[in-house]
């Protein structure tokens, strides 16, 4: 029989990694990426079409041919933008409403998803079941039902639909965080509870510390998800003091709808919260998601 060179069977993982793929290989990889280059270029053209646009003068708004750089940046588009409707006030709104609101999803959702990924109690598999059920149901069947216990309630005109519900986690939220603590061995729990540790500070000390990437990734989806709210501030709220941003951008396109330039720069303006959130916290979002669902 014959026998590998001394060399390859003492040869580690790592060098074997590190052998340069093959010349079969490189045609295949030209096409792959080719392919994500085009499809990157296609969702990112309406963007830079935006972009474009803020800083174009009324003029170059209709210039035929369209032009893709304007010939001289109108920064002061972006000025005008902020000085057409109270940004700084929707600003504030759209951050206090945001960062409540991400509070209480990574609290309620993490607290949740550890009693069904860790807790033993009776019913839990047909709690989870049913849990991830309502996750069928769409949105527009329970918006009348839920304004009406809001308006009983006397909660209309406030924030607290807005952010209340987020304290009661989201079933997406809560499956996401379970599959994430199932990752995590459960010898470390063991050995806390050995030492005389209390389960809420296993959770606390343990499991929180270890799940940053999935919490970074609830928090993400979050911010998202309320920073760019339209419907929900559309319907509970009727003070133009308390408006948010996604409404005063509304507000805006409904009286300066023309101006597109003008409007161009408020969405920029409105959009790059968001932008900078995920290019920031982007290591943590694909970690997050790439290692949740591992093991179920």
């Amino acid at each position: 029989m014959p026998t590998l060179p001394h060399d390859t069977v003492r040869a580690s993982p790592r060098q074997y990694a590190a052998v340069p793929p093959r010349l079969g290989d490189l045609p295949h990889r030209v096409v792959v990426y080719a392919l994500l280059a085009a499809g990157s270029a296609l969702f990112l053209l309406p963007f830079f079409w935006m972009v474009s646009t803020s800083l174009k003068n009324e003029a170059g708004l209709f210039h035929i041919p369209p032009q893709w750089i304007p010939s001289e940046a109108q920064w002061s588009n972006y000025e005008a933008a902020v000085q057409s409707f109270p940004f700084l006030q929707y600003a504030w709104n759209t951050t206090f409403l945001t960062a409540v609101s991400m509070f209480g999803s990574v609290l309620s959702s993490s607290i949740v998803a550890y009693a069904f990924a860790r807790l033993r109690f009776p019913g839990r598999t047909f709690w989870f079941v049913l849990l991830l059920a309502t996750m069928m149901l769409p949105s527009q069947v329970t918006m009348i039902p839920l304004f009406i216990l809001f308006k009983q309630l006397g909660w209309i005109d406030t924030y607290l639909p807005l952010t209340v519900p987020f304290f009661f986690g989201g079933a997406f939220y809560i499956f996401l965080l379970r599959q994430f603590f199932l990752t995590i061995p459960r010898e470390l729990s063991e050995a806390a509870k050995i030492d005389g540790c209390p389960e809420f500070f296993i959770f606390l000390r343990i499991f929180l510390p270890l799940s940053k990437p999935a919490l970074a990734t609830l928090a993400i989806f979050t911010f998202m998800l309320t920073w760019n709210d339209f419907l929900g501030p559309l319907i509970y709220l009727n003070d133009p003091d308390k408006f948010t941003l996604a409404l005063g951008l509304r507000s805006f396109q409904m009286q300066y709808g023309t101006r597109w330039n003008v409007m161009m720069a408020a969405s920029i303006i409105v959009m790059l919260p968001t932008i900078v959130l995920f290019f920031t916290c982007q290591r943590y979002f694909i970690e997050g998601i790439t290692l949740t669902g591992v093991k179920g």
